[in-house]
């Protein structure tokens, strides 16, 4: 989405895309996306769970959308996770400083999930129906990756934009959630998920054997009962 700034993943080699892939195919990877929002998220936490089409209505067909919409074609299920970092105004108006997980991937996947809950991203032209024109860009960003490889851990933070240094139309009021103390929860689950994963993993490869000496077992006694039936049909 070139709309969206922040940490990008670009492999060097096949072996590398390979592995990448094989994180992604998994749901091994930590993706978290900072953006603010039109109006105030009441909730300090939502998950937001609506299934993602494509848009097959003249006019929109460079969109998405959620199912139930009008011309909503094959919508797949998807989730994205919310948390409130700060409430605040943007350019006058009320904002909310979020952190956006998208669970899958779609297309636009959380542009369209914020439009659907009430709270379109700022700046987002397409998603606000083409009201939202003034901001010189959208506001989103890819800020935290993690991908664990098999070789190393790949682990990066894109800095934050949206801070009034940078951007003196953003006001922030007040603060819900820490940016780095989410961060770093986020990273705790990443890495016990990763835990259990290598403790199923070795289960299952430890099963594998237990499968595989039993396989051998059983050809060896099958093997060993034609070799006896073979001998008495010869002394016959």
């Amino acid at each position: 989405d070139f709309s969206t700034s922040g940490a990008l993943c670009v492999a060097l080699n096949k072996a590398a895309a390979g592995s990448a892939y094989k994180c992604f195919k998994d749901r091994l990877v930590t993706k978290a996306y900072l953006a603010l929002v039109r109006g105030h998220v009441a909730q300090s936490r939502m998950t937001i769970r609506y299934a993602i089409g494509k848009n097959t209505t003249e006019g929109m067909t460079h969109m998405m959308c959620i199912d139930g919409t009008q011309g909503c074609e094959n919508p797949k299920p998807c989730q994205s996770e919310l948390i409130v970092l700060e409430h605040g105004s943007y350019s006058g108006d009320p904002v909310t400083k979020v952190l956006l997980q998208p669970l899958q991937g779609r297309t636009h996947q959380l542009r369209v999930h914020c439009s659907a809950i009430g709270h379109p991203i700022v700046g987002d032209f397409t998603y606000s129906h083409k009201k939202d024109s003034s901001p010189y860009r959208m506001m989103l960003h890819a800020y935290y990756l993690r991908i664990p490889t098999g070789k190393e851990l790949i682990e990066v933070c894109a800095p934050d934009p949206f801070v009034t240094e940078m951007d003196s139309n953003w006001v922030p009021h007040h603060v819900t959630h820490r940016l780095d103390d989410t961060i770093q929860e986020l990273k705790d689950q990443a890495m016990q998920k990763g835990e259990a994963e290598e403790s199923q993993k070795a289960v299952l490869e430890d099963r594998g054997e237990e499968v595989l000496s039993e396989a051998k077992s059983l050809e060896t006694e099958e093997q060993r009962a034609r070799c006896e039936q073979w001998l008495a049909e010869w002394a016959l």
